[in-house]
């Protein structure tokens, strides 16, 4: 009977855990470039038996992952905004390190410097800040993200890929800071910058909701079914009580 109460209890800690990314979901349905994230749940059987000597399946807390999906590209027409087809991601130089990001809306410092909309260098295939001419024409790019100014290339965007199964932080610019080292895209035909575009949220905004909605039912559920445990369990102990 108590098997009952501690299944509850992950189940319980699990659907928090999802409640959790939901409202982060929600939160950056506007963020440009922002990837939804998601959470796969495994189920663990205790190495203990039940007194019906039955297994017991609990649910883990669940690991997070990002959403792959695609968001709407809308076309800006701004020459320094950028977004990407395919599953690769742009690097910016933050203070928390190297950032990856979908959110290609860049401009230029006087001083040439190619820099995200919070003033973060944008790097190019080896690591190195995009240095453009302030004097020179307007840039134009190309699919691989090769940078021309007045029919002479400058700068290549950077364009990396990484697995993030392995684990990842959020960080700021609707970026991620990956465990795994990301690696520079070379000739990845699936892959390629849109120049005069922007990637908008991923995040379905309908179908959050419907988990939302979802979730809550899953919760009620299970603290009704704890309830009524803890109420058989109760009255099990004032029968056994009753009896001596």
């Amino acid at each position: 009977m108590q098997s009952g109460l501690y299944v509850g209890i992950s189940s319980q800690i699990a659907l928090e855990r999802r409640l959790n990314t939901i409202a982060d979901n929600m939160a950056n349905m506007n963020t440009v470039g922002f990837r939804a994230t998601e959470v796969k749940f495994d189920e663990v059987l205790s190495s203990t038996r039940n007194e019906l000597n039955a297994k017991v399946a609990f649910v883990t807390q669940g690991n997070d992952y990002l959403s792959t999906r695609l968001g709407q590209m809308q076309q800006t027409g701004n020459a320094l905004d950028f977004s990407i087809k395919g599953d690769a991601w742009f690097t910016i130089d933050t203070p928390a390190g190297q950032v990856l990001t979908r959110d290609g809306r860049f401009t230029m410092l006087e001083t040439g410097e190619l820099v995200s909309i919070m003033g973060h260098p944008v790097l190019d295939a080896g690591g190195a800040p995009i240095q453009l001419n302030r004097n020179g024409g307007p840039p134009t790019v190309g699919a691989d993200g090769r940078i021309m100014q007045d029919g002479q290339p400058v700068a290549t965007l950077g364009l990396f890929t990484a697995d993030l199964s392995q684990g990842f932080l959020r960080a700021d610019n609707s970026g991620v800071i990956p465990v795994a080292a990301p690696q520079p895209v070379v000739d990845n035909f699936n892959v390629a910058v849109v120049q005069g575009y922007i990637e908008a949220s991923n995040v379905n905004g309908i179908s959050e909701m419907t988990q939302l909605i979802q979730v809550n039912r899953a919760f009620e559920g299970i603290s009704a079914m704890m309830r009524d445990t803890e109420a058989s369990f109760d009255e099990a102990i004032k029968t056994l009580g009753g009896g001596r």
